[in-house]
């Protein structure tokens, strides 16, 4: 609900700070759960006053990675190659004025932005032109703009179809706006869906789930306000209705996400802990007959913090929580209804309230495994720490002391000598090698060359160590 976004901009941070792990519960003053920090960039060093959506873009010419932050402003183009060393590029002004709203999605190489701001219409952003960028930050102009509609709250993209959705719009009653955007620079837009009012978000997909009656077909899954309603958008002349479904104790309908297999829609509503007094409530349906679908189970949180926009990866649901930050559900088995709290990193470490300060978005597309953190506290990166030790093996033979360490490393072997010690950062480029021919079980190595943060020690191409560096 609009009035309720006002409040959203309350931390506003000045200080940039890099690589911490979670360690005893917090990195760097950050509560968190299974969660490093990587890097963060404050509002301040954007200049803009507030902050809300974001997005990611990986270049497939070269694999770099992007961050791209909505802002009060405009939108932020962030380098995150080096996840430890973010560059801010530059900015992509608003095109009309500044919003607390503003959205982004990414399409064939582009950027897709949306605000609530009058007239501002929908910009088209060439995100390869973020290879030149030599003196940043730069301040961008846009490729392309539609103005079909002017204000929207959101724009949802099917990659699969190569269309641009609008959502709440002042168009089609704040229904799905259709714009064809298979060429990116030449949008197009293809009428709308009117039929069940404000649309507040969406997904849409080609659908390949348990229901073989809409098999193939363009699936759009509305949260709207007070009811979720589902869509056979295939035919954009002639789009129809296929159900609704609502459930008890609603506050304000907000945004959901498909599970992998598109059996299970999780939903969050984003007023609940307001108008009801419940901690975070994550609500899950059933969605194997779109034509019948059915409440299936629902979570409560350990605190009672908003939840925002949240996405599926794999058998875990990553969510925006507003003051607590980052958080992480556990999926795997939400057949039986069961889901647990797997981790967080609470970028607003002041209070877990129900309020809209903290955390606004999060992406967890990323092929690096790093996920984006947006929202009032500006541009967070963050990174399983689980990840980090999916190729350790649990070899007791060798040995890393200390642990966190600083300017030297011993490494210890119980059996065989030590040949070779490699050091390398999270995203897996090596930094430094060692190697030794004089057959002894245990050397001392010089890292003081090492910034502060997590890196993976190899020992003799047999085991990996996880390495803090203070």
């Amino acid at each position: 609900m609009k009035q309720f976004y006002l409040l959203a901009f309350s931390l506003i941070s000045t200080v940039t700070f890099s690589q911490t792990p979670c360690e005893n519960g917090t990195a760097d003053g950050f509560p968190c759960q299974n969660f490093d920090l990587l890097s963060h960039i404050s509002l301040s060093e954007m200049n803009a006053s507030g902050g809300n959506d974001s997005w990611g873009w990986t270049d497939p010419q070269d694999g770099k990675e992007y961050a791209l932050i909505g802002l009060d402003n405009g939108t932020a183009f962030i380098d995150i190659s080096d996840p430890i060393n973010p560059i801010y590029l530059g900015k992509l002004p608003t095109h009309t004025s500044s919003s607390t709203w503003r959205d982004v999605k990414v399409y064939s190489d582009h950027a897709f932005v949306v605000s609530e701001a009058s007239g501002h219409g929908m910009q088209v952003f060439d995100l390869t032109r973020l290879r030149d960028v030599t003196n940043p930050p730069e301040i961008f102009t846009e490729d392309a703009h539609y103005d079909g509609f002017g204000s929207a709250h959101n724009v949802v993209i099917n990659e699969d179809s190569g269309y641009a959705y609008g959502v709440g719009t002042g168009t089609f009653n704040g229904g799905p706006h259709f714009v064809n955007i298979q060429d990116p620079l030449n949008p197009v837009g293809e009428g709308g869906y009117a039929m069940d009012s404000y649309s507040h978000d969406a997904q849409v997909v080609i659908y390949a789930g348990p229901d073989s009656d809409y098999t193939g077909t363009e699936i759009l899954i509305g949260s709207n306000e007070n009811e979720v309603v589902i869509v056979d958008i295939t035919d954009k002349a002639n789009p129809e209705g296929i159900s609704t479904i609502s459930y008890n104790n609603v506050g304000y309908t907000h945004q959901g996400w498909f599970t992998e297999d598109q059996k299970y829609f999780i939903l969050g509503d984003e007023t609940d802990e307001i108008s009801f007094g419940f901690n975070t409530r994550t609500l899950v349906f059933d969605f194997t007959d779109l034509d019948n679908p059915q409440f299936h189970t629902e979570f409560s949180g350990p605190t009672p913090a908003i939840d925002h926009n949240g996405y599926v990866v794999g058998d875990k649901y990553y969510f925006a929580n507003y003051s607590a930050g980052l958080n992480v559900l556990d999926i795997s088995d939400i057949d039986n209804q069961n889901i647990s709290q797997y981790g967080y990193f609470d970028t607003y470490p002041n209070n877990n309230d129900a309020s809209f300060s903290g955390s606004w978005n999060v992406y967890p597309f990323l092929e690096s495994k790093n996920i984006i953190i947006s929202g009032g506290g500006g541009f967070t990166l963050v990174r399983d720490n689980n990840e980090l030790n999916i190729t350790e093996l649990k070899e007791t033979n060798f040995t890393i002391y200390p642990n966190p360490a600083k300017d030297n490393l011993n490494v210890v072997s119980a059996i065989s000598p030590i040949q070779q010690v490699e050091i390398y950062s999270v995203i897996g480029k090596r930094i430094l090698n060692y190697t030794f021919s004089d057959n002894n079980k245990e050397e001392s190595l010089n890292i003081n060359s090492l910034q502060s943060g997590v890196y993976l020690v190899k020992i003799n191409n047999l085991t990996t160590k996880r390495l803090v560096v203070k």
